[in-house]
């Protein structure tokens, strides 16, 4: 096994360029061998394991620099840096993440999760190199859809400007491999490479200066390179001062290596296009490279996966079928996504309703612009993005909503906690951030019931913006399908356990885990605190707040930002109305929390049903 022997970039670049086809082939295996009973993002991987190794085979990293957009295609590079035992335990407490990280290797030169990143940060260390005088090439690989989010473009914008020695490679695994790459094709690429070529050119262009007959000569250099080879958009790119390779087969590795090694002597920036096969090499994910992003457990030998029973319905399973009824029941209603239309529950959706149903790609911002526009329109937007990426839109949701009062109902997937993803996909800063913006109503559904209620509340909203925030995962369990519609009061709460001396204001499912906490508490030492579903941060219920003084104690539960969300709300009321009362907040502390399993970040948080007991416990242990 040539794997055996490469555990480092350096031992990468002393085997032969003969060698690298085969331990591809390795590589390869290996991510599918951990990634089937160790879970993780495997299509995306198994298609750039022949870019990554020819970067590295290259490129002299870690003083050159690689930045990956989003990291979910990197295991290859994890793999080759040091870290291959590591993978095994990949996503796991202790182990490595599952996206590049500064402090976890030389070799992440930038860490990410979220897309469209890239050419922004690469743009920055060139810079940075340039100016310390360190020299040394900098490298973004861009792809997975992250070319169409608006940092993307506006990182090229810049970058096409500077004279800096950045290349972006666009790691295009949407497309089979052009059928125009022929003899010619072949041989204009090589022709645009070659060293002697590209000095000639780059020579004449500083003879010709920065007049009018440069221009011209330059525009018509162009037009006439366009007319003679399909460019895939090449033009495009140059148009932002990038100068345009490709498109090549980014699954051959000699096709890579050789490309390369003409690249890294050609100064200014360059964008190489480079086709992949998403899911390259393993039959199954090469057939559905949807599921098999991130297929769970699976047999590597046969491909098989274990069938999932779910003991209740996923959030986003519910919000997809409530928004069928609701586009049912009105037309008026549409649905927003930012290329996450099947983890957002939408498939049917855009099944029944494609003239209703928009996914914009990976921008969230123009996703929550778009929506108030289709609100100014008359529409009823339901706009649904991941509470981590809903950052982005913040200044959208601000401006082009709130401010003008506009109708849209935003749904936060994967709001709190969210395991082995880490920190880089908690929803951890929606409340604290959304709570802030006047006019917005904030609501967290205890179960799916109530969140089909609340959806279905969104179609009498007149003003916005109107958000729901859900987790990540199963619900209660609860009848929702049967369950009739049940208007619901905005910023009206709801009292779960009558209780005296200690308040537990619940907020989200955490309500659930609660109410489990106090059926013990009661039964182990007779203790019964009252226990308060809040339903809704904005507005807060004055009802509850007006209780508060008969209690010694609050305790505060949220699956997000302590500071700031629903424990911020309590102590400002607390303290500017002078009540002689204590509270207690959990939730997700002043620090990131890392990759793990669900249930433990929980427990770290103090939002398990075992932690919240153990905290009223000591409470009343202790009064």
């Amino acid at each position: 096994m040539i794997l055996d022997n490469v555990n480092s970039p350096a031992d990468l670049r002393r085997l032969s360029e003969e060698q690298l086809p085969d331990l591809c082939k390795e590589i390869r295996e290996y991510i599918v061998e951990c990634c089937s009973h160790n879970p993780g993002h495997l299509a995306s991987s198994l298609g750039s394991v022949e870019l990554i190794t020819g970067l590295h085979y290259v490129f002299d990293t870690p003083e050159d620099k690689l930045v990956f957009d989003v990291g979910h295609q990197a295991y290859a590079h994890k793999i080759l840096t040091g870290r291959k035992e590591a993978f095994r335990n990949n996503r796991k407490p202790g182990g490595p993440s599952g996206f590049p990280k500064r402090d976890e290797s030389p070799y992440d030169a930038f860490g990410t999760g979220h897309a469209s990143t890239s050419v922004s940060a690469a743009l920055g260390l060139a810079e940075a190199a340039r100016i310390s005088g360190k020299g040394g090439k900098v490298v973004a690989v861009i792809g997975d859809g992250a070319m169409t989010g608006g940092l993307a473009l506006e990182g090229l914008n810049n970058a096409g400007e500077s004279r800096d020695d950045l290349l972006v490679i666009l790691n295009d695994n949407e497309m089979a491999i052009d059928g125009n790459q022929g003899a010619l094709h072949s041989y204009l690429l090589k022709m645009t490479t070659d060293p002697a070529y590209n000095k000639l050119k780059t020579h004449v262009w500083d003879k010709l200066g920065a007049g009018k007959l440069r221009n011209w000569i330059q525009r018509t250099v162009r037009q006439a390179k366009s007319g003679l080879v399909n460019r895939s958009g090449g033009d495009l790119f140059e148009a932002f001062g990038f100068r345009y390779f490709g498109p090549i087969d980014g699954n051959d590795i000699h096709q890579v290596v050789d490309i390369l090694q003409r690249l890294k002597g050609i100064p200014g920036p360059k964008l190489l296009h480079a086709y992949t096969v998403k899911g390259k090499g393993y039959a199954p994910a090469e057939a559905d490279p949807t599921t098999w992003h991130a297929p769970g457990v699976f047999d590597a030998a046969t491909g098989k996966r274990p069938a999932k029973e779910y003991k209740a319905s996923r959030y986003q399973d519910v919000f997809g079928d409530v928004l069928c009824d609701l586009a049912a029941a009105d037309p008026k209603v549409v649905g927003i996504t930012p290329a996450m239309a099947t983890g957002s529950g939408m498939s049917r959706f855009k099944t029944l309703y494609p003239d209703r149903f928009f996914d914009v790609g990976i921008a969230e911002e123009h996703a929550a612009t778009f929506a108030a526009g289709l609100a100014a329109g008359g529409m009823k937007p339901y706009c649904v993005i991941y509470s981590s990426f809903a950052q982005r839109a913040y200044d959208e949701i601000v401006h082009d909503v709130a401010l003008q009062h506009l109708p849209v109902v935003f749904c936060f997937d994967r709001a709190g906690l969210v395991g082995e993803d880490g920190a880089t996909h908690h929803g951890a800063f929606d409340l604290a951030a959304m709570r802030s913006i006047p006019g917005t109503v904030i609501a967290a559904p205890k179960d799916e019931t109530e969140f089909k209620h609340m959806l279905w509340k969104g179609l009498e909203v007149t003003e916005g913006p109107y958000i729901i925030r859900y987790p990540r995962g199963m619900g209660e369990g609860t009848s929702w399908k049967t369950a009739p519609v049940v208007p619901i009061e905005i910023g009206k709460s709801e009292v779960l356990q009558e209780g005296g001396e200690v308040a537990v204001l619940a907020l989200g499912p955490v309500a659930n885990r609660a109410a489990e906490a106090i059926g013990r508490l009661k039964e182990e030492t007779g203790k019964t605190p009252a226990l308060y579903n809040v339903r809704f941060l904005k507005p807060f219920d004055p009802q509850l707040l007006s209780e508060f003084s008969r209690f010694k104690y609050v305790v505060t539960l949220e699956d997000g930002s302590l500071r700031g969300g629903l424990y911020g709300e309590v102590c400002e009321y607390v303290a500017g109305n002078g009540l002689d009362l204590t509270v207690k907040g959990f939730g997700i502390p002043d620090r990131f929390i890392s990759h793990g399993p669900v249930d433990s970040q929980r427990d770290e948080c103090g939002l398990s049903a075992e932690s919240i007991f153990r905290t009223l416990e000591g409470i009343f242990k202790n009064n």
